[in-house]
C-alpha cells in the first residue's frame, strides 16, 4: 500500500468538502441573482466566507474568494513594489523585488508596510515571526496547521488556499483589513465586492467553507500536536542510520508536519524517483516547481550551496500518516541511501 508524504503539496479531500460540495450542486442560482435561487445561492456562498473568515480568525475582515493563493497574491503585490527575500513561493517573489536576506531562513524586515513575508515556508517548514504592520503573508501553509489569527497577526492582506487543509483545488482566498482596497486583476461584473469580477465558483467555494471549519476544529483537538510526535519519531529514526544528512530547519520554529533532508552524494529529483518506486510519495521541494531539475532557490537563499540544495527533499506529513508507515519509509530510504553511496565509494 502507498504511503502518501507529501502533504504540503496538496491535501485529501475531506469528507466535510465533499459533502459540502455535492450538495452545492443542487444549488442552482448564481449568486448575484436576486431571485429566490440566487438568494439560496448567495447564502451559501456567504455562508462559506463566515467558514472561511471563522476559521482563520478574519472575522470582520474582507474575505476575497479567488482560483486559489496565487491569484490572491497576484491581486494583493501586483503594482505595490514590495520587497522579500528568496525563501518566498514563486507565486509571491515574481511580484516583489526580491532583495531581503534570510539566513538559516529567516528574515529580518525592516519596511513592514512594504514587505512580504510567508507565514511558514513550504520546503523547510521554518515559521517566521511577522512584525507589526506587515504588508502581506502567505498564510497557505501555516491555515490549519498553525494557532493564528489574521486579526492577531497585525498584516494588511494574506493569501490562503483551500486544498492545503482539505478542500478542492482551484480555489482560495485574499483576505484584507475591513475597507482595505485592491486594484482587480479580472474586470466585468462587481462580484466579490468589486474586487475580483466572475461568477463565483460555488461549488468549490462550498467545499473550502466546509474544509476551513472542519481543519479549525482538527487544530483545536491537538490532531496538529500528534502529528508532531509522529514527525518526531520519523526524525530520530533517520538520525539513527547514521548518515551524514543535513536536517534544515530543526533548529527554527516550524510546521508540525514538515522534514526537509539534504543528502550528500544523492539528488533530490532521484531520491524521489527512488521513494516513489518503493510506494512512498515525497518531493523535492515546492510542487509548483517539481519538475524542473534545479536546485532550491529556497535553499539557496538560506546559505547552502548550489549541490546541497540540489540534493534536498520535503517529507510532509498529515493526520492519516502513522508511526509505522514513517518508520518503515527510514528503513527504505536508508536503504536506498546506501546503495547510491557503496557506488560512490
Amino acid at each position: 500500500m502507498r504511503v502518501y508524504l507529501d502533504w504540503n503539496a496538496t491535501t485529501p479531500l475531506r469528507a466535510e468538502a465533499r459533502a459540502a460540495m455535492v450538495a452545492a450542486m443542487d444549488v442552482m442560482g448564481n449568486p448575484s441573482s436576486v431571485h429566490q435561487e440566487g438568494r439560496a445561492a448567495r447564502g451559501l456562498l456567504e455562508r462559506a466566507r463566515a467558514q472561511v473568515a471563522a476559521a482563520l480568525g478574519a472575522e470582520g475582515a474582507d474575505v476575497v474568494f479567488t482560483s486559489g493563493a496565487t491569484e490572491a497574491c497576484a491581486m494583493a503585490l501586483g503594482g505595490r513594489g514590495f520587497a522579500c527575500s528568496g525563501i518566498e513561493h514563486d507565486a509571491v517573489s515574481s511580484w516583489c523585488d526580491v532583495s531581503l536576506a534570510a539566513p538559516g531562513g529567516l528574515v529580518t524586515v525592516t519596511e513592514p508596510a512594504r514587505t512580504a513575508l510567508q507565514l511558514a515556508n513550504s520546503e523547510t517548514g521554518i515559521v517566521q515571526d511577522l512584525p507589526e504592520g506587515l504588508g502581506f503573508s502567505d498564510l497557505t501553509q501555516g491555515f490549519g496547521k498553525l494557532p493564528l489569527a489574521f486579526n492577531w497577526l497585525g498584516c494588511q492582506m494574506g493569501a490562503v488556499s483551500a486544498h492545503k487543509l482539505g478542500g478542492p483545488k482551484g480555489v482560495g482566498a485574499l483576505v484584507l483589513r475591513q475597507g482595505l482596497d485592491v486594484a482587480p486583476v479580472l474586470r466585468g461584473g462587481g462580484q466579490e465586492m468589486g474586487r475580483r469580477a466572475g461568477t463565483e465558483n460555488l461549488i468549490g467555494i462550498a467545499g473550502f467553507g466546509a474544509a476551513a471549519e472542519a481543519a479549525a476544529r482538527d487544530l483545536a483537538n491537538g490532531v496538529w500536536e500528534r502529528v508532531a510526535e509522529v514527525r518526531k519519531t520519523l526524525n530520530q529514526a533517520l538520525a539513527a542510520l547514521g548518515f551524514d544528512t543535513i536536517s534544515v530547519g530543526n533548529s527554527a520554529r516550524s510546521l508540525p508536519n514538515t522534514i526537509c533532508l539534504i543528502a550528500p552524494g544523492w539528488k533530490g529529483e532521484t531520491q524521489v524517483m527512488a521513494m516513489d518506486l518503493a510506494g512512498f510519495a515525497v518531493s523535492a521541494g515546492s510542487a509548483c516547481s517539481s519538475g524542473k531539475v534545479r536546485a532550491s532557490r529556497v535553499l539557496k537563499t538560506m546559505g547552502h550551496s548550489e549541490e546541497l540544495a540540489g540534493q534536498a527533499i520535503r517529507i510532509s506529513l498529515g493526520p492519516d500518516v502513522t508511526e509505522d508507515q514513517v518508520l518503515r519509509f527510514a528503513e527504505v530510504w536508508g536503504r536506498e541511501y546506501r546503495r547510491v553511496l557503496s557506488r560512490r565509494a
